[in-house]
Parts: structure tokens; sequence; C-alpha cells
């Protein structure tokens, strides 16, 4: 698969001031309105501005479809691409420099004429259960409700614990804590990196096992998207880019496009790299949580996209294309 998302894997990272900008430079930032999206935009502010002496930039907020329709599964409304669709529109008119979304939310493909310029150093990636009483997912009293709008995490779950009850559960980081402490459901489950970024650490009653439950491609990585050729903009974003992060998002959503992978099928990747290896997990679930395809691969980091692409092509013949034609239809 074409890799538009980035620029090439060997290009030289620029430190701050490398390059020479237009005095008191001013660009904008895109990101969704929620109080979680905006911590995360806020911080790569305040990070390009430390970088890149006399630059100011702005935040614009901007709404998108899946912040307004809260009452459907995103799997019923057209998936994870609805909140990001409005922000990559006002990037390609030009209303917007920057948008900078979590790569959890990005489809594996991305307009024309748009690009990844920086991944930023991953949080953890795993996934947390927070319960109103303080029990762990092995604790849980039988059927439990458990508030969750991703089929990955519902999959996975009731592979675990069959007694489960899954509850569709969606709305921003803090509208969902206040559901659970209204007593709606039991247990909430959400991604640590959230959570961490919020600074609600205290909140989190366990971190699931990747065994259990592992997690939604990119999840716990930032990624700052750009117009393609805009050569300004991408030398002020580059500061921010991880290299070993963006090789293994990379690898993950190059995993994901060849399963054509969306919010309507529980897909899960989590790539690492040990020792200088990139080691790769990969996982298909069936809607029901009863089949769980999973695999693993290990090899040269710099061939990230081989490794995504061979892992899923080993999924496939492990008996997941049976699992994706049931749900596609």
């Amino acid at each position: 698969m074409k890799d538009r998302l980035l620029r090439m894997e060997k290009r030289s990272e620029k430190k701050k001031n490398q390059m020479e900008y237009k005095k008191d430079m001013e660009v904008t930032i895109g990101t969704r309105g929620s109080l979680l999206a905006v911590t995360q935009a806020t911080w790569v502010k305040k990070e390009l501005e430390k970088n890149v002496t006399g630059l100011r930039v702005n935040l614009r907020k901007i709404k998108t479809t899946g912040d307004k329709i809260l009452d459907v599964p995103l799997a019923k409304v057209g998936g994870k691409g609805l909140f990001v669709k409005e922000i990559e529109d006002a990037l390609l008119r030009g209303e917007i420099d920057i948008a900078v979304h979590s790569m959890k939310d990005l489809p594996a493909d991305i307009p024309q004429g748009l690009m990844i310029a920086a991944v930023t150093f991953r949080e953890d990636p795993s996934d947390v259960l927070i319960s109103k009483d303080g029990k762990r997912l092995s604790e849980l009293q039988l059927g439990a409700r458990i508030g969750t709008s991703s089929l990955r995490r519902i999959s996975q779950l009731l592979h675990f614990r069959t007694d489960l009850k899954m509850l569709q559960l969606r709305g921003n980081l803090d509208t969902r804590l206040k559901k659970l402490d209204k007593g709606d459901v039991d247990a909430i489950i959400l991604a640590a990196a959230g959570v961490n970024r919020m600074g609600w650490e205290s909140r989190i009653t366990e971190h699931i096992t990747h065994d259990i439950s592992l997690p939604a491609t990119g999840q716990g990585a930032l990624g700052i998207e750009i117009r393609e050729g805009d050569t300004s903009i991408d030398g002020i974003v580059a500061s921010l880019n991880h290299a070993e992060t963006r090789r293994c998002v990379m690898a993950e959503r190059t995993f994901l496009g060849r399963l054509q992978g969306g919010c309507q099928v529980p897909i899960a990747a989590l790539a690492r790299i040990e020792d200088g290896q990139m080691v790769m997990n990969g996982l298909v679930g069936s809607l029901d949580g009863k089949r769980l395809v999973r695999d693993r691969i290990c090899g040269n980091q710099m061939e990230h996209e081989k490794l995504g692409l061979m892992l899923a092509e080993r999924l496939l013949s492990l008996g997941a294309d049976r699992i994706l034609k049931e749900i596609y239809g």
C-alpha cells in the first residue's frame, strides 16, 4: 500500500530554529472541541512555540459529525472518519495549517493532498478499566454492565467473559465518567493515553493486559496532519516526530489498511521496538467475541510496512477472512 502519510523515513530530523521562518509567523491548529482534544492540541501548540522562536500558534475548534451524533453506534453511521472529516476539509481549504488527531481516530487512508508529517511519542497504548466500586475486570459481578462504543473492545471482553453486558456508551471522556458516576453502567473501558493526558490517572481501576484487550491501531499516539507540499509547516512540526513511534504506527496502519478495517470490524494491532527489532501483534475478532484470530510477527523495524502487511496476510490465512466476510456481508 502506497504510503502517502509520511515523508521519506530517512529524512533528517530538523532541530528547532534550523530553518528560517518569517518573523512572528502565525499558524492555526484545527482540533475537535472536546476537553481531551483541546488538551492534546494545546500541548502541540506549546511544544511548537517552544521549539520555534517567534512562532505564534492559534487553536480553532471544529465540530465534527462524530461529535454531533452521539446516540448512534459509530459502526452504523460511518466509523472513525467521522471525527476527522470536517477538520481535514478545513485543512484542504487553507482555513487551518495543522490538524491534530488521535492516531486511532484516523482511517487507514487519508484524503489526497494531505499527509501525516509527524507522529508524537506514544503514551501508554493500553485500554483501562474504570469501575464504580473499584473492582477489577475479573472481579466484576455476573452480568456487569460495561460501557464502551468500541466493537474491538466488545469482542475481546466478551471473549474473556461471556457474561458481561456490553452497553453502547459514546461521548467525550468526561461525559463517560459522569455516566459511570451516575450509575448508568458498572464500569467503562477507555484508552489509558487519554486518561493520562487529562491527569485523571487516579480514576483508573486496572490497566487491561494486551492478552485480554489488544489496543486499536495507533492508540496512544498523536498525528500531526498538514497539506502535502507545505514545506514551511512541515519544517515546523518535524521536531514533534518520534521516529520509532512513527514506524510502529505505520506498521499498524498498513495492517489495518490490508484488512480494510474500520469501526465496523473488531481489529486490533500493537507494534513495539524490542532490542532494535519490531515485534507486532494483531487480532481480528467476531462481533460476539466467540472467535478471535491473532498472531505475532517480528522483524526489521525499517521494514515496518512490510511487517504490517505480512501479519495481516497471516491472519487472513488463519481464518480472519471468514470473519470479515461475515461482517461485511
